[in-house]
């Protein structure tokens, strides 16, 4: 049988920054997306002209370097930076 690749699954700490939107960790890398795309859907934060773009809230500014948009494929090399 084959094995998946464990380090995509390990628990990671989070940043203090990060932690305020996602919660408390430690938690796998996949745990952390998917709870920052909860709450960027649940505070709309999805740019509706181009919806690759996340308008940034306060909380995420301090996540995304203080741009108030990025990219999708922005935002994973951003939140990479909060996770050790």
């Amino acid at each position: 049988m084959a094995q998946t690749n464990s380090a995509f699954m390990r628990p990671m700490s989070i940043s203090e920054e990060l932690a305020a939107v996602v919660g408390k960790g430690p938690m796998p890398r996949s745990e952390v997306v998917k709870k920052l795309w909860v709450y960027i859907k649940a505070n709309n934060l999805q740019d509706q002209a181009n919806k690759r773009n996340i308008n940034a809230d306060e909380n995420l500014k301090k996540v995304f370097d203080g741009k108030a948009t990025v990219s999708m494929f922005e935002m994973t090399k951003l939140v990479s930076k909060h996770l050790s």
